[in-house]
């Protein structure tokens, strides 16, 4: 393969980062609606700006042309904020009916 494919592949590759990375975000806005219950702690809360914060931000610990850091946080972010949606009350509430 020359440079030309090995280019082309690394494209693709980041592209299919970066839209996972914008499932991953539109997810994260989807679980916080689970967070806006008022028994919600503040930690869970912040959790999810954080995530959005980061993955918006200039600042990152991989160069953004790869989304892998990104999209590691807001893994993290979504499953921390379903864990906390399921300690709610009010969601076990829902759940039963």
């Amino acid at each position: 393969m020359d440079t030309k494919d090995w280019l082309v592949v690394a494209a693709v590759v980041a592209a299919g980062c970066a839209l996972w990375a914008a499932v991953l975000l539109v997810r994260v806005f989807k679980a916080r609606r689970l967070l806006l219950d008022a028994g919600a702690p503040l930690r869970d809360k912040a959790l999810f700006w954080v995530a959005v914060l980061y993955t918006v931000s200039p600042v990152d610990l991989i160069p953004d042309p790869v989304y892998l850091d990104d999209v590691g946080v807001l893994l993290l972010a979504l499953r921390s904020l379903h864990a906390a949606a399921a300690r709610l009350p009010a969601a076990e509430d829902a759940r039963r009916r």
